[in-house]
């Protein structure tokens, strides 16, 4: 019989929706920016290589704000950062929208990679005071209502961002690259307003200060889980980011409403497995690490089946749909586990430190993915793209299946003593 989730366990829900809100209302213009310039660009002959490029600086900045942000927020409170985040996004989309074609090559490539630096320290804020804010907001020790809450905020997070890429198409196709960058941010500039007002400035903020050089020192458990966290998105953006997009337009012939589409229909139905993880799990193991060994092994299952049907030439729009199905549902277990795992395993007092560390290996492995997208697809289409994905799920599944357990039956979670560090 399942038990209803106490009050204790319950987050204080109007603070939840208030944090919960403004990072959906970012996540839509974050999943139709990215398709926005994937398919602005590659309409005006940029190569694969080239379109990565312009993604990089998304990435490595997101290694950086996710650092420091942590520490800043610790400082601060979550609603600074999450203020922040919004703000910066609003004014990455406005800087996009004063694009002009008449600029040089080199010129554009480097407008652009500037302004997607602010936009990737715009998500990684917002996402780190987020996600921070369901561990002060769940009762300590409450695994299940922590599972189930951060589940809950990361699959809704996903599915929106899959409207995004919908959008993002959409709006392209319908009223062009620049009026649709105007209209984003002016709805962003709705929610960043309604932060000032709602959110208290308190959240999130430690009793003690930390000092910069204690971001490295993390505990095992979390130093072992950023690290499998970095070749698990390492592997997805390797085929998904560049390679996929360009291949179903250059090969298949697809229409960008069509492909914004079917990675919208993709990522929101993986959004949607992810809020459902906690109940595809039973309960007396929802809290076992080892369920991300296994998850992430079944990952790397899916990825050699597809690399199979590929190199066989089978058919390629029957493995892009059925091998896309069963990836993103594992691959939506496996993000969920390691989100709840990294509040499970952080600190309380210093859970935007932890948290931000984890999402710091995390945009790592999606600048990696990103890079190797482009250059692999270049080098071997979608082949060598699914190739270097299948040896970074391998990866890790070797480091997940080293996460240390917890011994439950306490107030607070503890780690066995397998987690020494």
């Amino acid at each position: 019989m399942k038990s209803a989730v106490t009050p204790e366990s319950t987050p204080a829900i109007p603070v939840y929706a208030l944090m919960t809100g403004a990072y959906w209302g970012f996540t839509v213009t974050d999943g139709a920016l990215r398709m926005l310039v994937l398919l602005h660009f590659y309409t005006l002959g940029y190569t694969p290589l080239q379109i990565a490029s312009l993604f990089l600086f998304y990435e490595f900045f997101g290694v950086v704000t996710n650092l420091v942000g942590g520490w800043v927020a610790n400082h601060m409170g979550l609603k600074t950062t999450l203020s922040t985040g919004l703000l910066s996004q609003i004014i990455a989309l406005s800087m996009l929208a004063m694009l002009s074609p008449l600029w040089s090559t080199g010129l554009s490539v480097a407008y652009v990679m500037a302004s997607q630096a602010l936009s990737g320290i715009a998500k990684d804020l917002v996402k780190m005071s987020s996600k921070s804010s369901v561990k002060l907001l769940v009762k300590e020790g409450q695994h299940g209502a922590l599972f189930k809450w951060v589940a809950i905020l990361t699959g809704s997070k996903n599915a929106l961002k899959g409207a995004g890429f919908f959008v993002g198409g959409l709006l392209l196709g319908w009223i062009g690259f620049r009026p649709a960058l105007v209209a984003m941010a002016a709805a962003l500039l709705i929610v960043w307003i309604m932060v000032q007002a709602r959110v208290t400035g308190s959240l999130g903020k430690a009793k003690t200060r930390v000092r910069l050089s204690h971001l490295f020192a993390k505990s095992k458990a979390i130093n072992t889980l950023s690290a499998a966290r970095f070749f698990l998105f390492g592997s997805r953006d390797i085929w998904f980011v560049v390679g996929l997009p360009i291949y179903l337009s250059a090969q298949l012939n697809w229409s960008y409403t069509n492909i914004g589409a079917f990675l919208a229909a993709w990522v929101i139905g993986y959004g949607f497995v992810q809020i459902l993880a906690p109940k595809l799990i039973p309960e007396q193991h929802r809290h076992k690490a080892t369920n991300a060994s296994r998850a992430s092994f079944a990952l790397a299952v899916c990825l050699a089946a597809m690399l199979f049907s590929v190199w066989n030439q089978w058919s390629p729009l029957l493995t892009i749909i059925a091998g896309l199905t069963a990836y993103g549902f594992v691959f939506a277990i496996n993000s969920s586990i390691h989100s709840y795992l990294v509040l499970a395993y952080g600190r309380r007092e210093q859970i935007s430190m932890d948290v931000g560390f984890y999402y710091m290996a995390n945009a790592a492995g999606r600048l990696t993915g990103t890079l190797l997208s482009g250059w692999l697809y270049q080098a071997g289409g979608l082949t060598m793209c699914l190739s270097g994905s299948l040896v970074f799920a391998v990866l890790s599944w070797l480091l997940a299946a080293r996460l240390p357990e917890f011994i439950t039956g306490g107030n607070a979670p503890e780690l066995s003593s397998r987690s020494t560090p």
